[in-house]
This record gives C-alpha cells, structure tokens and sequence, in this order.
C-alpha cells in the first residue's frame, strides 16, 4: 500500500525527500541533533537496533515515532512512552487568506523555540523551524500561533508544530494555520499528514473538523543513550 511509508515516518523521510539531512546509513537514520531528536531503525532487527545504538552519543536522549513500539536498542533506557494518533488529509476544508498571516524564519527562531517550549506540540529544537514552510500570528509584535512542516516522506509532508500561546487560544488560529500549511502541502502535489498524541481529544477534533481522518495509533518513545 502506498501509505505503508507512513507507519515509519521518519525512515521514510530521511531515505527520501530528507535524506540530506541523514546521518546513518541503511540500517537505521537520524536527523541533525539541533534539528530535531528523531532516530529511526529500518526494521526491528538486532543489526538495526545496533546500528541505532551508534548514531548516539552517551548521555543523548532521542525520540522514535512509529505506528509499533520498538523494542529496546542495546545500551538504551526507556525514558516514556505514550500512544499517539497519526492523522492524513481526505476532504480538506478551503483555506481562507489571512493577512494576519506571516512566514517565519532564522529571525524568529528564539520566540518559535520558546514558543514551543511552553506548548508542548512535540520535538521541538533550536533549529527544528529549518524544516521549512513556518508560518504565524502575531499580536502586538508577541508570537501568538504557528504552524509548519516536518517529516516528509515520499509523497505526504507532514503539518507539525501547530500551537497557540494561552494568551491567544479560541481565535481559530491553530485551525487556520493548520489548513493554510496543508494547502500549501496540497498545491504542491503532496498529501499533508499530522500527528498529535492520542490524548489530547481538543485537537483530533479539530483536526477531523478540517477533514484530516485517522489513520492509525502510534507509539512515541523518548530513549536515553547509556
């Protein structure tokens, strides 16, 4: 099935439209360690895992997003696990212009980070943003929303990052963004997909809203080198 690449997102995107930003080789991958924690081993093997094992330095902590937990790579501990919900596009609702709208970039990376940093939407480093496509909100010159891409595997790019500062929540702007970032994603020939954890309901429904459907659970697990 053509989706199949999504069950491993990120192997799927550091061999494809990512791979210039692979270090690694064809037992496992992972990105930059300033751009994002994420590792991959192409299969659950004892050669993969090993070979995961020596992409990390000792003291290092990594995150893998798959739709099957993996088991333990050796000289690794398992830092926390929790479920998640992979997410594609289907009918997506039009996105609506905004002028309110801006590209994102170097310049704004510290409030980006720090951003993120208290929303919590996932991963996010101090040059996670090169990732391209960021856009936001701001209001009275603060940082109020943002929203760009992440993993993109063969033919989907995934929508990631999507938050709001509490000061700014219930104006539409997480909905907002997230359409105009899949958009974009569609224009280009690509299908957008997004992941959010399994937990947090506010944001399946308003993804759903949007026509994103479920596709599959997932599992995210933060692991520290030994």
């Amino acid at each position: 099935m053509p989706d199949r690449i999504l069950d491993r997102p990120v192997w799927g995107a550091l061999t494809t439209a990512q791979a210039d930003l692979a270090s690694g080789d064809g037992c496992s991958r992972r990105f930059p360690a300033d751009i994002s924690p994420f590792i991959v081993a192409r299969d659950d093997s004892d050669a993969c895992l090993a070979a995961m094992a020596g992409l990390v330095r000792e003291g290092e902590t990594v995150v893998l997003l798959q739709r099957e937990p993996s088991p333990l790579p050796p000289r690794f501990v398992l830092e926390s696990e929790a479920p998640g919900v992979q997410m594609v596009a289907g009918n997506l609702k039009s996105a609506l212009a905004s002028e309110e709208v801006i590209p994102l970039g170097d310049a704004d990376a510290p409030e980006m980070l720090e951003l993120a940093t208290m929303t919590k939407p996932g991963p996010f480093l101090a040059n996670t943003h090169r990732l391209g496509g960021f856009i936001g909100i701001r209001q009275n010159g603060r940082l109020a929303a943002m929203a760009g891409e992440r993993l993109k595997p063969g033919d989907f790019c995934e929508v990631s990052a999507v938050c709001t500062h509490p000061d700014f929540r219930g104006r539409g702007y997480a909905g907002l963004l997230t359409q105009m970032v899949a958009a974009r994603i569609v224009r280009r020939g690509r299908t957008p997909f997004l992941h959010t954890y399994a937990a947090n309901e506010a944001a399946i429904r308003l993804y759903e809203k949007l026509g994103f459907r479920h596709r599959c659970g997932m599992t995210v697990q933060v692991l520290k080198r030994i």
